[in-house]
């Protein structure tokens, strides 16, 4: 089977001096390569060819055949990396946390493995008889949420 992090070490390569960055690189027990990659701007197929062509030039098919598939990680898919959740501040994000519940709102900000999430909420208010809708922040880390993904909107 084909080492993952000699995969990974390739692709690292291509991607210095690029504004590209690796999301995940998995390898099935049939040597099916899949490696994802993103960029703030979006990826261009182009790209996935020239990152393909360039695993293809660095890994022998002589020693151990392997199928490859190069892409962008899915728009609406759970985020990966943390350099997902900073390309996504100021968008509407879905968070599953530990216990089960499910938030939607504005990704507000990001701090190493720590990301603030805003959401509109109805809140009971001192002196008012009806709850006012505010904006509330949850806070919550990367590693401690089942996943969290953006969410496409066609407004």
């Amino acid at each position: 089977m084909i080492d993952k992090n000699v995969v990974k070490s390739v692709v690292e390569e291509w991607l210095k001096d690029k504004e590209y960055f690796l999301v995940d690189v998995e390898i099935s027990t049939d040597n099916r390569i899949v490696v994802e990659i993103d960029h703030a701007d979006g990826v261009w197929i182009e790209d996935c060819v020239e990152l393909s062509r360039f695993i293809e030039d660095h890994l022998s098919r002589d020693e151990e055949d392997f199928e490859l598939e190069v892409g962008s990680a899915g728009l609406g898919q759970p985020f990966k990396v943390p350099q997902q959740y900073i390309n996504f501040i100021g968008e509407e994000v879905e968070v599953l946390d530990a216990d089960g519940i499910k938030v939607r709102g504005t990704l507000k900000s990001v701090d190493g493995n720590d990301f603030v999430v805003s959401v509109s909420e109805k809140v009971k208010v001192e002196g008012k008889k009806r709850p006012q809708l505010m904006d509330v922040d949850h806070h919550y880390q990367m590693d401690k949420v089942k996943y969290t993904k953006y969410l496409i909107s066609f407004k």
